[in-house]
C-alpha cells in the first residue's frame, strides 16, 4: 500500500513539470502567433511614432474600440437575455423526459451570444468607423438641396452612414433569425421535446398468425435455439411513435413571440430603408437631368413614400397575424409592396417616355436649372470671372517690348525632349535617371522665370541586385537639373542652369546645399542607415564618394525591431547581418506617393508629385483632393452615376526629400470636407500660413483639376436652361497637332502679364472652340500666385468675328510653303521632326500663337529646337529662334533670344568636342547655309559655309 502511494506521488511529481512546460510552450506559441499576425501593425506603429503622427495612427484603432466595445457589450447582454428568455419559454412549454445538462446548455447559450455579438461588433467597427467620425464632425456647406431642403452636409457626411447603419440593422435582424433557429436546434438536441408519443393502438404481438420476423429457426428447446432466444429478447423493442399535436402547437406558440418582435423590427428597418432611398434620387440620372427630374419627383418619390407607409402597416399586421396564428396573411403586405414597386417602375417608364420626352424642355426646365447651379458649385465653377476679349490685331513693336515678362517665358523647350536631354547629358552614371520633368517658377536674376526641374534618382533596376547594394549602399539619389523653358543653346538644347554632381548653379538665387534624395518617385525599397558600411554618395571621376546619413528619418533597430522588420520584409539578413548595430535605422515608405497615402488614405492624390528647391533643400509637393459622389444635382465627371461629382484641391502635402517629413496644409479654408478632416485629425492638418514662405511661392493650381473643370465647363458655362438643353453654345476643348498627330489640348503653364494686370504671374490656360467647329470662342485662365490662387478667369471672344482656333492655325502652318518644304526635306533625309504644343498667348487685347519645331537626327536620340513658328493674325514667321520670329513680325524680340545672342554650347571648346559632335555641327552648318541660300541671304550663306569648312577641317 505504501509503495503504491509513493509511486503515485512520484508520478504526480513528474507530471507537474510537464504541465508547466506545456503551459509555457502554449504561451510561447500564442505569443509568436500574435506577433506574426500583428507584425505589420507593430512596424507601422513604430513608423507613425517616427513621423510624430501617433494620434493619427491610433485614431482608427481607438474609434473602432469606441464603436466595437459598446456594440459588443450591448449586443452580448441583450442576446444573452434574449436566448435565456427563449430557453425559459422552451422549458416552460415543452415536455421532455430526457435529462438536460443545464450547465452545458448555459455555456452554449453564452457562446452563441458572444460569437454573434463579436461578429456584429467587428463588422460595425471595421466598416463604419470613418463614417461615424464624418457624421460626428460634419461641417455645413451653407447650402440646401432644392427638393427636400436638407443641408448639403447631410448628403456628404451623413447619408452614407445612415444607409450603412440601416443595412447593418437589417442584416442583424436576419442573422438573429438564423441564430434563433440555430439555438432552437441546440435546445431540441439537448432537451428533446415529446412531440412524438408512443402508439399503443396497433399491437400485433398477440397475433400468432402474423409473421413478425422474430421466429426461432432452431427451435426453442435446442441449445442453438436457447442462445437465439436470449439474443433476440435482449434487444428492447421501441414502441412506435406519432405526433403529439398539443405539444407541437405549444412549440410554435413559443416561437411566435420572437417572430413577432423580429418581424416588426424588420418592417420598421425596411421603412427606414425606403425613406433613405428617396434621397438617392438627387444623385439619379433620368433623361437629361442629373439629379431628381420630373419623373423622379412625381412618380418614383411617391412610390417610395407609399412603400414607407406599407412597411409601417406591415409591422402592425405582422404582430396581429402572428398573434392570431394567421401565418399566411402575414405575406399580404409584402405582396402588395412588390406590386407597388413593379407598378412604380412601369409607371415611371410610361411617364418618362409618353409625358416627359414629348415636352422635355418644359417638364424638366426647373430640374435642369438645379442641375446647372449645383454642378457649377460642386466643381468650383460658380465664381468664374468672365471678361470680354476683343482679340484685335493691333500689336506694335512697343507692345512686344513692354511685355518682356510674357515673351521671355514662352516655353520653347518641351517636356519629352528636355527629359531625354537630361537623361543623356546629366544622368552621369547608368544607374541614375530623371523620372519626370516638372514646370515651376523661380526668381532668377530678380525676375520671375518659368523653369524645368527634374531630380536625379537611382533606378533600382540598374544596380547590382544584392541585398547590400539595394538596402545599404545605394540609398539615395543626388541633386537636380534645372533649366529655363525659353532658352536653348546654339545646338537647340536646353540651357541648363543647375547641373552636374555635386550641383553647380549659375544663378545666385538657387544653391543646393542638401542634394541627397532619400524620398522620391523611384524610391520603392527600404534603406538601412547608420550601419557599419558607408553609403555611396556620388561618383567623382574614376572614384566614388561615400557618406553617412545625418537626417532624422528611420526607425532604430533594437533587437525587437530587427525581429519585426525581418518578419515583415521576409529577410533573415535583417536579423543576422553584422553590418547592423544598435544605432542602425531602417527607413520605410520612401516612395512619396505611398508615404502620403499611408498617413492619410481618405484623400485622393495627384499621381505626379513635383519637386521644388527652397532654402537649399529639395522638397516634393503633392496635390491632394477632397472628393465626394453624394453632391445633389451634380453631374459625375465620368458621366456614371455613383462616381465623383464634387472635387476640391484643398490640401497641399509637402515631403522633405532628405528627412522624409510630411506636412499637410489646407489651402482652401472654405472647403467643408477639409474642415471636417481637420476636426477628425487636428494634429495632422495645418493652416496654409504655417507653410514656409519659400514653399508658398511654389504651389501650383493642378492641371489635372483644371482639366476636369474645363471638361465640365465646356457645357456648364451655359446658365440659360433653354440654351443648355438644346446645347446651342456647347464648347469643345481645342485640338492641336503635337508631334505629328492631332490631339486634344491640355492645360499649359505660363508666366504672363494678364490684360489689365500690373505684374506678371504664373497661370495655366486652356482654349475652347464651339462644338464641332475650329474657330476659338474663349480662353480659360487659372491663376496660381498669392491671393489670386485658384481664381478662374474666362476671356470670351466676340462672336461677331472669326478668331482663329489652334487647328486653324495649324492648318495655316501646314500650308506655308517654306515650312512644308522643310518638313518634307527633313523626313526624306531620315530625320524625324515633331511639333511642340501650340501656345495661345494673350498680349494686351490681342492673341499670339507660338509653336516650336523639334528635329531629331537619325543617329541621335536627343531632339533639338530647330525652328520657332509665330502666328499673328494672317502672318506667319518661321525662324531659328523666338526672338528672330518676333523681330520679323513686329520689329522687336521682346527680350526673347535671337540667333546672334544664343548661348554657345558648353562643349564648344575644341578639346571637348568628339568626332560625332563635329559631324553634327557640320551637318547643321550645311543646313543653315542651304536655308540662307533659299532665302537669298548671301551674307549668312558665306558665314555658314565658313563654319562648315572649319568643322570639316577639324574632322580631317
Amino acid at each position: 500500500m505504501e509503495e503504491d502511494i509513493l509511486k503515485g506521488a512520484k508520478v504526480e511529481t513528474r507530471e507537474k513539470p510537464r504541465r508547466r512546460l506545456s503551459v509555457i510552450v502554449l504561451l510561447i506559441v500564442i505569443i509568436v502567433a500574435l506577433l506574426l499576425l500583428l507584425v505589420n501593425f507593430i512596424t507601422d506603429w513604430m513608423w507613425f511614432i517616427e513621423m510624430k503622427y501617433v494620434s493619427v495612427f491610433f485614431k482608427e484603432l481607438f474609434t473602432q474600440l469606441k464603436i466595437g466595445v459598446p456594440v459588443f457589450v450591448v449586443l452580448a447582454v441583450l442576446l444573452d437575455y434574449y436566448l435565456r428568455r427563449l430557453r425559459k419559454g422552451y422549458f416552460a412549454h415543452i415536455d421532455s423526459h430526457e435529462h438536460t445538462d443545464m450547465k452545458r446548455l448555459g455555456r452554449y447559450t453564452n457562446l452563441v451570444a458572444i460569437l454573434f455579438a463579436a461578429f456584429m461588433a467587428f463588422y460595425a467597427a471595421n466598416k463604419m468607423w470613418f463614417k461615424v467620425l464624418e457624421f460626428a464632425n460634419s461641417t455645413k456647406f451653407g447650402k440646401k438641396d432644392p427638393l427636400f431642403g436638407m443641408e448639403i452636409s447631410f448628403y456628404i457626411f451623413k447619408l452614407d452612414f445612415l444607409k450603412e447603419m440601416n443595412e447593418f440593422l437589417i442584416a442583424a435582424i436576419l442573422l438573429i433569425i438564423v441564430m434563433t433557429i440555430l439555438y432552437y436546434a441546440i435546445l431540441i438536441t439537448m432537451h428533446s421535446p415529446d412531440i412524438l408519443k408512443e402508439d399503443d393502438t396497433a399491437d400485433f404481438t398477440q397475433d400468432e398468425d402474423r409473421y413478425s420476423g422474430n421466429s426461432n429457426p432452431f427451435g426453442g428447446d435446442t441449445p442453438f435455439g436457447r442462445v437465439f432466444d436470449n439474443i433476440n429478447n435482449s434487444r428492447p423493442r421501441r414502441p412506435k411513435r406519432r405526433f403529439d399535436d398539443n405539444n407541437f402547437k405549444q412549440f410554435l406558440t413559443i416561437a411566435s413571440h420572437q417572430l413577432t418582435a423580429l418581424g416588426v423590427i424588420f418592417f420598421l428597418m425596411l421603412a427606414l430603408d425606403f425613406f433613405l432611398k428617396q434621397f438617392d434620387l438627387l444623385h439619379a440620372h433620368t433623361g437629361v437631368v442629373y439629379g431628381a427630374g420630373f419623373t423622379d419627383v412625381n412618380i418614383t418619390l411617391w412610390m417610395y413614400r407609399a412603400l414607407i407607409i406599407l412597411s409601417l402597416i406591415g409591422a402592425v399586421t405582422t404582430a396581429v397575424f402572428i398573434h392570431k396564428k394567421q401565418i399566411k396573411k402575414i405575406f399580404t403586405v409584402p405582396v402588395i409592396m412588390i406590386g407597388v414597386g413593379v407598378l412604380g417602375v412601369v409607371l415611371a417608364l410610361i411617364v418618362q417616355n409618353l409625358v416627359v420626352s414629348p415636352d422635355e424642355l418644359n417638364k424638366e426646365s426647373k430640374y435642369l436649372s438645379r442641375n446647372i447651379e449645383y454642378t457649377q458649385y460642386a466643381y468650383d465653377l460658380d465664381d468664374v470671372t468672365t471678361k470680354n476679349f476683343a482679340a484685335d490685331e493691333n500689336l506694335t513693336s512697343a507692345d512686344i517690348s513692354d511685355n518682356k515678362a510674357t515673351i521671355s517665358n514662352i516655353r520653347i523647350n518641351d517636356y519629352t525632349p528636355v527629359k531625354t536631354f537630361y537623361n543623356q547629358t546629366q544622368s552621369i552614371r547608368q544607374y541614375y535617371t530623371f523620372n519626370d520633368v516638372d514646370v515651376d517658377r523661380y526668381q532668377i536674376n530678380g525676375a520671375l522665370t518659368q523653369t524645368y526641374l527634374s531630380t536625379r534618382e537611382i533606378d533600382e533596376s540598374k544596380i547590382s541586385d544584392t541585398w547590400l547594394n539595394r538596402h545599404i549602399k545605394y540609398t539615395h539619389g543626388y541633386g537636380l537639373t534645372l533649366s529655363k523653358v525659353n532658352t536653348v543653346t546654339a545646338s537647340g538644347q536646353p540651357d541648363v542652369l543647375v547641373k552636374n554632381i555635386p550641383p553647380e548653379s549659375s544663378i545666385n538665387e538657387i544653391d543646393i546645399k542638401q542634394p541627397r534624395i532619400y524620398f522620391g518617385e523611384l524610391t520603392n525599397d527600404y534603406s538601412l542607415v547608420d550601419t557599419s558600411e558607408d553609403e555611396f554618395d556620388y561618383p567623382d571621376g574614376s572614384e566614388n564618394k561615400y557618406t553617412k546619413y545625418t537626417g532624422a528619418a528611420g526607425i532604430k533597430l533594437n533587437p525587437f525591431a530587427r525581429l519585426m522588420f525581418a518578419i515583415r520584409e521576409n529577410s533573415l539578413k535583417l536579423l543576422v547581418s553584422t553590418n547592423l548595430n544598435s544605432d542602425s535605422r531602417i527607413i520605410i515608405y520612401r516612395n512619396v506617393e505611398e508615404r502620403v497615402q499611408k498617413i492619410m488614405p481618405y484623400l485622393s492624390y495627384e499621381d505626379d508629385p513635383y519637386a521644388v528647391t527652397a532654402n537649399g533643400r529639395i522638397y516634393w509637393i503633392v496635390d491632394a483632393y477632397t472628393t465626394s459622389s453624394y453632391y445633389p444635382y451634380s453631374e459625375p465627371y465620368s458621366g456614371t452615376t455613383g462616381t465623383t461629382n464634387y472635387i476640391r484641391n484643398s490640401i497641399k502635402v509637402v515631403v522633405d526629400a532628405y528627412n522624409g517629413d510630411v506636412n499637410y496644409y489646407i489651402v482652401d479654408k472654405s472647403d467643408p470636407i477639409a474642415k471636417t478632416y481637420k476636426k477628425i485629425y487636428p494634429a495632422l492638418f495645418k493652416d496654409f500660413d504655417q507653410m514656409p514662405t519659400e514653399l508658398q511661392s511654389h504651389i501650383r493650381y493642378p492641371n489635372a483639376l483644371f482639366q476636369v473643370q474645363s471638361d465640365i465647363y465646356s457645357r456648364y458655362h451655359m446658365s440659360n436652361v433653354k440654351v443648355f438643353y438644346q446645347n446651342e453654345d456647347q464648347w469643345d476643348i481645342a485640338k492641336e497637332i503635337y508631334g505629328t498627330k492631332v490631339q486634344q489640348m491640355t492645360p499649359n503653364y505660363y508666366i504672363i502679364n494678364l490684360p489689365g494686370e500690373k505684374d506678371a504671374e504664373f497661370i495655366s490656360s486652356i482654349p475652347f472652340t464651339p462644338k464641332g467647329k475650329q474657330n476659338m470662342t474663349a480662353l480659360m485662365i487659372a491663376r496660381n500666385d498669392g491671393d489670386n490662387y485658384g481664381k478662374l478667369v474666362l476671356y470670351q471672344f466676340p462672336k461677331s468675328k472669326t478668331i482663329y482656333g489652334p487647328r486653324q492655325v495649324e492648318a495655316m502652318i501646314d500650308q506655308n510653303t517654306k515650312i512644308s518644304q522643310d518638313f518634307s526635306l527633313w523626313s526624306s533625309a531620315g530625320s524625324k521632326y515633331s511639333r511642340g504644343n501650340l501656345f495661345v498667348i494673350p498680349i494686351k487685347d490681342s492673341l499670339l500663337y507660338v509653336e516650336p519645331v523639334y528635329l531629331e537626327a537619325s543617329d541621335s536620340s536627343i531632339p533639338e529646337v530647330k525652328r520657332v513658328i509665330v502666328v499673328y493674325g494672317d502672318k506667319i514667321s518661321y525662324e531659328a529662334t523666338l526672338g528672330d520670329a518676333l523681330s520679323e513680325l513686329f520689329g522687336s524680340s521682346g527680350g526673347a533670344d535671337k540667333s546672334d545672342n544664343v548661348k554657345k554650347d558648353s562643349s564648344s571648346d575644341g578639346s571637348r568636342l568628339t568626332r560625332s559632335d563635329y559631324i553634327k555641327k557640320a551637318q547643321e552648318a550645311y543646313d543653315n547655309a542651304q536655308d540662307a541660300l533659299k532665302d537669298g541671304d548671301w551674307s549668312a550663306y558665306g558665314k555658314y559655309m565658313d563654319q562648315l569648312s572649319d568643322y570639316l577641317e577639324k574632322l580631317s
